[in-house]
């Protein structure tokens, strides 16, 4: 077994030799690159990315990050598309292809039948001057000078170029379709990313009580609109008009100061002017704005000023954005 000092050392090797050659891409993107993303823009069809091996799962994950960024792609291993999966390209398609190589055999017979079609190739490969690199229309240079792995054998390096060169080209793309974070979001409905892009204010308080109480109403009664309807606060009205907030650390100073309260009213301990957000505003406002003040509870307004229900950051928990 090796010593923890070597498998250190060996972990930084790799992450130095892949990072280095990941910044000699910058060197290596040319007019291609430039030409290859005009078109695919501009094209009418889908992007269809193929490759086999390794380079077949980089494949996988560049159509995932091009779909979740408005362009419209899919996968197609090199090996199942001479055996049928060829079908996939259509008119108008634009076919992107990675192979370290270049000079695979399947590749070596896929390029013929995509060009035969009247289909662009974009190559992502190791090897310019490669079968693939010499008949692609457009050439991506994802030279590495060696893998990571010891034997320089075990794609690495090269497949994290080929990563790196779809990451480009797709945040390239999204930059030119003008692609915004309202955007993102239709495309990740699921989890707390998209929440984050899309859950309202009012989506969170829609289901919660309303505790509200008057100025003149007695602290007895504001501790029981406190207690029952459960979220720590109840905002004041003054003849309908939200006035003031008092939330149960407001009771419990008050309390620890006097224990004659039997006079007092929700007007004498209410905090005023209390932090309110509008229910159409995000979710994840609320929580930036909780966060910069320190509190747990903000009172909802509508865009006139009525008091319409309490956002919690328990709300935010629950949801998944905190």
């Amino acid at each position: 077994m090796k010593k923890t000092n070597t498998i250190i050392n060996t972990a930084i090797e790799t992450i130095l030799t892949e990072s280095n050659a990941i910044a000699n891409l910058a060197k290596l993107i040319d007019a291609d690159f430039e030409e290859a993303v005009k078109f695919i823009l501009n094209s009418n069809g889908r992007v269809i990315v193929t490759g086999i091996g390794k380079s077949a799962n980089i494949a996988t994950k560049i159509v995932a990050t091009l779909n979740s960024t408005g362009t419209p792609a899919i996968f197609m291993h090199a090996a199942d598309a001479i055996h049928g999966d060829l079908g996939n390209v259509q008119k108008d398609d634009v076919v992107i292809c990675l192979s370290k190589s270049g000079n695979t055999p399947e590749i070596k017979v896929l390029v013929p039948l995509i060009k035969n079609y009247g289909n662009k190739i974009v190559a992502i490969t190791g090897n310019v001057d490669s079968y693939l690199g010499e008949h692609a229309d457009f050439t991506l240079n994802a030279y590495v000078e060696k893998e990571a792995c010891p034997n320089n054998l075990a794609p690495t390096t090269s497949t994290t170029a080929q990563l790196v060169l779809g990451d480009a080209l797709a945040v390239c793309l999204l930059d030119l379709r003008g692609f915004t974070s309202k955007d993102f979001a239709k495309y990740h409905p699921g989890g707390a990313l998209g929440k984050r892009l899309y859950l309202r204010v009012s989506d969170l308080v829609e289901n919660n009580q309303v505790p509200a109480v008057n100025e003149t109403d007695s602290i007895a009664k504001v501790i029981i609109e406190i207690s029952e309807k459960r979220l720590g606060v109840t905002a004041v009205l003054n003849n309908g008009t939200l006035t003031g907030i008092i939330t149960d650390g407001d009771i419990r100073r008050m309390l620890s100061k006097s224990t004659q309260i039997s006079e007092v009213t929700a007007k004498d301990v209410m905090g005023k002017n209390p932090k309110t957000i509008f229910e159409d505003a995000m979710a994840i406002d609320a929580l930036t704005t909780m966060e910069k003040n320190s509190i747990t509870q903000m009172l909802v307004v509508d865009h006139k000023n009525n008091y319409v229900g309490v956002v919690h950051l328990h709300d935010l928990i629950k949801e998944g954005i905190f």
